[in-house]
C-alpha cells in the first residue's frame, strides 16, 4: 500500500506541475498545491530530476520532454493516431482547413491528433487539450452517436465554428471524433458543414475501415512497435540501480510506478499483469499495485485480463511539451553546457549554404562573440557548417564557392571535401580562425530518430583562451553529451528543426 500511496504522490506533483506549466514551479508551490509534506515533495522531486521528467532551474522546477513518454505511451497503445492520422491530415488537405480527432475523457473530450492550418486565425487546441463535452462539435458528436453529425457555432470561443462526426470502432461503439474546425471569417457555421459534409462521411469510412481491419481487440501498430507482450529487458530493474546509487532521495516505487504506465502502451489492446512483468523486469505484485493505483486514478482500466492507458494520461504536462519548439526543447541544455565549460554555445540548423542560428548561450566576457538567434554565417567556414554538410549529398559540397573570410579561411574546393568527410568521419568538426581571426570552434551533430543529421552544436571561444587540444580534451566530451540529451529529448517531442527554431 505504501508503494501504491508513492506513486499517487508522484503522479499528484506531476499533476501540479503540469496545471500551469508556462510558469515554472517551485517546491513551496508544490506542497500547497498538493498538501503533501515538503521532505515528500523533494524526494518525489529528486526521483522525477532523475528520471528526465522534471529539470531544475535554481529553485524552478520545469517539465521535461522526456515526461512525453507517459503521453506517447496512451497515444501508441491506443492505435488511434497511428491509424487514422494519415487519414486526418488527408482530409485537411483536401478542405484546406484544420482537421482535430478527440475521444471522450469524463465530461470531456481530449484531442489526440491536430492538423493545423496556418493562418492569421489559426486554431490553438493542442494534442492533450481538453475541452467540456457539451460545448464543442467533437463533445456533441461522442455525446449523441446515433446523430450523423454535430455542430459547434461559436460555443467555446467567439468566431470559431466546426462540424464533427463520430467514428466507430470494430465494435459499433463510437471510438472517436472527427473534427472540421474554421472561423467565421472564412465561413458560416452551415456553410461549414454544407462545404465539407461529403469529404467529411468519406472519411470518416475510411476510418472505421482502417479500424475494422485491425484484429480482434487490437489496433494497428507502427512497424517498429512490439505486436505483444515484451520480453523483459536487458538491463533488469533500473529503480533498483537508481535506489543503491541515490539512497533515500530515490523513490524506487515511484519510478517502478511510472515505468508500468509506460508499459501498458507498449502493446496494441494492453498488457496483462504477467505481460507488463516481463516488459518492465518487475514482480509481479509491484505491477498489481501499480496498475491497481494507475486505475483508481483514472489512468488505467482492465479489459478482461488486460490493461489499458486512459486518455486522462494525457494531462500529464503532453498538451504543453507537444508545443515546445525546436530552440526551446534544446535551450536548457545549452546553459547547462555554458555552465560546464564556461564558454559560449549555440545551435544551428542548415539554410541553403549558410548556416542559421537557433539558440544561443553567451558567457559574459570582456572579449565575446557577438551572435545572437537568427543569425546566419557561411557553413563552408564554421564547425556547425562542416557538421551538417557532412549529412548532405556530395553534390551540395560541390556547389558551394568558399571565399576568403580571414587569412586562415580554407578556399579550396578539394581540401574543403576533404575536411567534411573528416568531420564525417570522427563526428565532430573544428574551426580555427577561418571564420574571424581569434574565434576558434568545436561542433557535433545532433540527430533524430532515424539517425539523420539536423542541427548541430558547437563551442566558440578566443584563440587566446583555448587551445586546440583544450577543445578536444576539455570541451569535446561535454559537448557529445549534451547532443545526446538534446537528441533525446528531441526524439520524445517529436519535433523538427527549421531555419526559425520552431
Amino acid at each position: 500500500m505504501e508503494a501504491a500511496g508513492t506513486l499517487e504522490r508522484g503522479l499528484a506533483v506531476l499533476r501540479a506541475l503540469a496545471a500551469d506549466p508556462a510558469r515554472p514551479g517551485r517546491a513551496t508551490d508544490l506542497v500547497r498545491a498538493t498538501g503533501l509534506a515538503r521532505s515528500t515533495v523533494d524526494r518525489v522531486l529528486g526521483t522525477l530530476v532523475h528520471l528526465g521528467y522534471v529539470r531544475l532551474d535554481g529553485r524552478d522546477v520545469r517539465l521535461a520532454p522526456r515526461l512525453m513518454e507517459v503521453g506517447e505511451a496512451y497515444l501508441t497503445g491506443s492505435g488511434l493516431r497511428d491509424a487514422l492520422a494519415p487519414l486526418a491530415e488527408r482530409l485537411a488537405e483536401e478542405l484546406d482547413e484544420s482537421v482535430s480527432l478527440a475521444v471522450p475523457d469524463g465530461d470531456g473530450v481530449r484531442f489526440v491528433v491536430q492538423v493545423t492550418r496556418r493562418r492569421t486565425m489559426s486554431v490553438s487546441f493542442r494534442v492533450g487539450d481538453l475541452l467540456p463535452a457539451g460545448r464543442c462539435a467533437a463533445g456533441l458528436a461522442l455525446l449523441d452517436p446515433a446523430s450523423p453529425y454535430a455542430l459547434d457555432d461559436q460555443l467555446i470561443e467567439p468566431g470559431l465554428i466546426a462540424v464533427a462526426a463520430p467514428v466507430r470502432g470494430p465494435d459499433g461503439q463510437a471510438a472517436c471524433a472527427l473534427s472540421v474546425v474554421s472561423h467565421t471569417s472564412r465561413h458560416t457555421a452551415e456553410g461549414l458543414r454544407d462545404h465539407c459534409m461529403p469529404a467529411l462521411r468519406e472519411a470518416v469510412a475510411a476510418m472505421e475501415a482502417a479500424l475494422a481491419a485491425a484484429p480482434a481487440g487490437e489496433l494497428p501498430a507502427p512497424a517498429a512497435a512490439p505486436a505483444g507482450d515484451l520480453p523483459a529487458p536487458a538491463g533488469g530493474d533500473p529503480a533498483r540501480d537508481a535506489k543503491r546509487e541515490l539512497g533515500m532521495g530515490f523513490l524506487q516505487s515511484l519510478a517502478r510506478g511510472l515505468a508500468v504506465l509506460v508499459a501498458l502502451g507498449s502493446a496494441r489492446g494492453g498488457l496483462t499483469l504477467a505481460g507488463c512483468a516481463r516488459a518492465t523486469g518487475l514482480p509481479r505484485a509491484s505491477v498489481r499495485r501499480a496498475v491497481h493505483t494507475l486505475e483508481r486514478l483514472g489512468y488505467a482500466a482492465a479489459d478482461g485480463t488486460r490493461f489499458t492507458l486512459l486518455p486522462r494520461v494525457l494531462e500529464l504536462g503532453y498538451a504543453h511539451l507537444s508545443g515546445l519548439r525546436f530552440g526551446e526543447i534544446v535551450q536548457p541544455h545549452l546553459s547547462d553546457l555554458t555552465a560546464r565549460v564556461r564558454e559560449s554555445a549555440s545551435v544551428a540548423v542548415l539554410s541553403g549554404d549558410d548556416v542559421v542560428y537557433v539558440a544561443r548561450v553567451q558567457t559574459v566576457s570582456l572579449m565575446s562573440i557577438d551572435i545572437t538567434v537568427g543569425t546566419r554565417l557561411p557553413a563552408y567556414a564554421t564547425s556547425m557548417g562542416r557538421v551538417l554538410l557532412a549529412g548532405q549529398p556530395q553534390e551540395r559540397l560541390a556547389a558551394i564557392e568558399p571565399r576568403r573570410l580571414s587569412p586562415r579561411t580554407v578556399t579550396s574546393r578539394e581540401e574543403l571535401a576533404a575536411l567534411v568527410r573528416r568531420a564525417a568521419a570522427d563526428g565532430y568538426a573544428v574551426v580555427d580562425e577561418e571564420l574571424e581571426e581569434g574565434v576558434r570552434s568545436i561542433a557535433v551533430p545532433i540527430r533524430d530518430r532515424a539517425g539523420r543529421t539536423v542541427a548541430a552544436v558547437n563551442v566558440a571561444t578566443h584563440a587566446g583562451r583555448a587551445g586546440l587540444d583544450d577543445l578536444l580534451h576539455d570541451v569535446l566530451p561535454a559537448l557529445r553529451e549534451t547532443a545526446a540529451r538534446m537528441e533525446a529529448d528531441l526524439a520524445f517531442a517529436r519535433v523538427a528543426a527549421d531555419p526559425h527554431g520552431r
